[in-house]
């Protein structure tokens, strides 16, 4: 009676003789495999070909996604130190929040970009920066804990921008100095996906570290 073996055992078989087919090299032919690609039978090296082609172009696919990111963060770098230096050559004061708003439209092509804080010095409760803000909003800005990065829910924040009705994606980056939050950073985009839950948030954390320590003098 002959014993019938298993596929788990002859792929154990094969495994724990690497040279069967080095010494049994006709059944490299004779083999016939389904191609996933063609739905045609194919030898074994003609599906071993298939298979290394495949991992080659997952390989191209993930250099080329990778390669990508890498461009994206340059430009990101660039953008960012472009925006210090627009934070350099301030003259400080009121026009520090104004210079800080301006440089991101113009480095990271936002759209809408505006702030508020609170607490401000005397000489500045005039500023439009110093605007009102409702407690609730106050309450939630120290709340953040990190960037909040998404879709507008009809935040007051958002209605401190030039065409809050535009804004469908937004982000919301708290200013802390000395443990306290004292004023928040508003971008707005009309792009849905523009600021995206999904995203990282590493270079808007930097981002706030940046606008809070160059608004931090403003305070009372």
């Amino acid at each position: 009676m002959t014993a019938t073996l298993d596929s788990a055992a002859v792929a154990q078989y094969l495994a724990d003789h690497p040279r069967f087919f080095e010494e049994h090299a006709g059944l490299l032919g004779e083999v016939k495999l389904s191609s996933p690609l063609t739905g045609k039978a194919v030898s074994l090296q003609e599906r071993q070909m298939e298979v290394m082609r495949a991992k080659y172009n997952a390989l191209e696919l993930r250099m080329a996604e990778l390669l990508r990111t890498a461009t994206d963060n340059t430009t990101i770098l660039n953008n960012f130190h472009e925006w210090h230096l627009t934070l350099l050559r301030s003259e400080g004061g009121a026009a520090m929040a104004r210079d800080l708003v301006d440089g991101l439209r113009a480095h990271f092509g936002v759209p809408q970009a505006t702030l508020r804080l609170w607490n401000v010095a005397p000489e500045h409760t005039d500023a439009p920066f110093a605007a009102g803000v409702a407690e609730d909003a106050r309450l939630f800005a120290s709340s953040l804990r990190a960037p909040y990065c998404g879709p507008n829910k009809d935040f007051e924040a958002v209605r401190w921008l030039d065409d809050p009705a535009a804004v469908r994606s937004t982000v919301l980056l708290p200013l802390v100095a000395d443990g306290k939050t004292f004023g928040l950073l508003v971008l707005g985009s009309p792009d849905a996906e523009r600021f995206s839950p999904v995203m990282a948030t590493d270079f808007l954390v930097q981002l706030g570290k940046s606008a809070s320590t160059a608004l931090a003098p403003l305070r009372a």
